[in-house]
């Protein structure tokens, strides 16, 4: 249940169209549900603006259905992350309309009424291609919280002037988060040029001295750029969920 949804049954008592002992039913309704493995926060939605999300990796897919099947029951919408194998063909049976993204090992579900709009475009940013899977977990996550989205692909610093040529479509962004692995330079350079806040995501891409994504962590808590704020390695969801709250501020 959304905020949204509160306010429209609170407005309903208020004109007398709702009566008081049905708000409080509606209100109170499962506001948590357990499952043998699983328990479902329903009202997540009512403090935080969007129902829990599932963490696939870990769950089994008849797990996944089964709590996706009960949050998509409210009409509130639904996310799953980091589907693991099987999972997504078993959504896809039972739960028409969810969208599977391959490529970010998402499944998303549209809530019956759209999400409040967030305040400008989020650009994200990635260092090289092999960063795609934790971009698209991010972009998807940002389009489920209703956010307009711009992507800016393989700008490392490798080639520096490919990120240069894109100054004007980083500059006009509400936030931007920055998706490296390897060395992770990319973030402070991308501090560098804008004014507007910067999410910085190191990814477990890299050959061996990269640690899995320790080497490029360290390198963007040690920014020399003002401002930066660091997610964990490969964490795109957390990304897009803070710049999220950043545009509907």
């Amino acid at each position: 249940m959304h905020r949204e949804h509160v306010r429209d049954l609170l407005h309903g008592v208020a004109d007398g169209s709702v009566d008081v002992a049905r708000a409080l039913d509606t209100l109170a309704f499962e506001p948590a549900e357990s499952l043998a493995f699983a328990t479902i926060d329903h009202h997540r939605a009512l403090r935080q603006g969007f129902p829990e999300v599932i963490y696939g990796a870990g769950k089994t897919p008849e797990q996944i259905r089964a709590i996706a099947e009960r949050i998509a029951e409210r009409g509130d919408g639904l996310l799953v992350t980091r589907l693991p194998a099987g999972a997504a063909e078993l959504l896809v049976e039972h739960l028409p309309g969810i969208e599977i993204n391959a490529l970010g090992r998402t499944a998303y579900l549209a809530a019956a009424a759209p999400p409040p709009s967030g305040k400008g475009i989020v650009a994200i940013v990635t260092a090289g291609t092999s960063d795609l899977p934790v971009a698209e977990e991010a972009a998807v996550t940002l389009g489920a919280l209703g956010d307009c989205v711009a992507r800016i692909t393989d700008v490392g610093v490798a080639g520096i002037h490919r990120v240069l040529a894109k100054r004007e479509e980083l500059a006009s962004a509400a936030v931007v988060i920055v998706i490296a692995g390897m060395d992770g330079a990319l973030p402070s350079v991308v501090g560098g040029l804008v004014r507007s806040p910067v999410i910085a995501v190191p990814t477990s891409v890299g050959y061996g001295a990269s640690f899995g994504g320790i080497a490029p962590l360290l390198t963007m808590l040690n920014s020399c750029a003002a401002g930066i704020t660091v997610v964990n390695i490969d964490n795109g969801f957390g990304a897009a969920v803070a710049a999220s709250r950043i545009t509907h501020g």
